[in-house]
């Protein structure tokens, strides 16, 4: 997942919820996405308690970061937080410097606000190299698969609510980077069962057997048949 370059500076987290399925689309309310006749909007909602406030407190309440954000992201948050500075949360994104990937040259206005464009792998990596505080992903979903297939994420944290969406929007779709193992650093289940686990990369993927003692003729066969029908 990272390259751990000794020429990175800025370590970079993502954060992101996710259905049991996958679905990452809209989880804050109906009018955040409804791209695709997404129906679903807001799914998260129920499942907050108390208990996830101490989470998102925790993982908000770092050491100072920076956030990095795609254009959609960006504009819903500039729309919200600087009218909400009365939330810890909301003076804390108006005071740190906010990341912007975008093809657009229209004007940021959000105070604190830097335009990041070209290739979306290439300026985070100029970006993670340079001075400044750590960088922490929030929503801007599009952002995952160009970062993970260039090992430019150095921490995950997921998570995942116990429900099935179907159709929506993804992160993982096989782009990512191939054969990347994850070691879980950190992991919390609420008592409605949203799962939040940390992960950080371990290296690749490593395999092994299930077998307790050697194949049958039958299973050498078949192993035999499959091969010829991939040709």
């Amino acid at each position: 997942m990272a390259n751990n370059e000794k020429a990175s500076r800025r370590r970079l987290t993502g954060a992101f919820f996710q259905s049991l399925d996958g679905v990452v689309q809209a989880p804050g309310g109906p009018e955040e996405d409804r791209t695709g006749d997404f129906r679903f909007g807001g799914w998260t909602a129920p499942f907050w308690d108390e208990s996830l406030n101490g989470v998102a407190g925790k993982i908000f309440d770092e050491p100072e970061y920076d956030l990095l954000l795609g254009k959609r992201t960006y504009e819903i948050f500039s729309a919200f937080w600087p009218y909400n500075q009365d939330d810890p949360i909301g003076a804390k994104f108006q005071r740190i410097d906010k990341y912007v990937l975008t093809h657009s040259d229209e004007k940021l206005a959000w105070e604190n606000s830097d335009r990041l464009q070209g290739d979306t792998a290439q300026a985070v990596a100029e970006l993670k190299r340079s001075e400044g505080r750590d960088l922490l992903i929030q929503g801007s979903t599009t952002l995952y698969l160009p970062l993970l297939a260039a090992g430019l994420i150095d921490r995950l944290i997921v998570w995942t609510f116990p429900v099935l969406l179907g159709k929506g929007k993804r992160i993982f779709d096989g782009s990512e980077l191939p054969g990347s193992a994850l070691e879980m650093k950190d992991h919390f289940l609420s008592a409605k069962g949203v799962m939040i686990a940390t992960y950080e990369p371990a290296g690749e993927v490593p395999t092994g057997t299930m077998e307790t003692k050697e194949p049958s003729a039958a299973e050498l066969q078949r192993r035999q048949e499959w091969a010829r029908q991939r040709g």
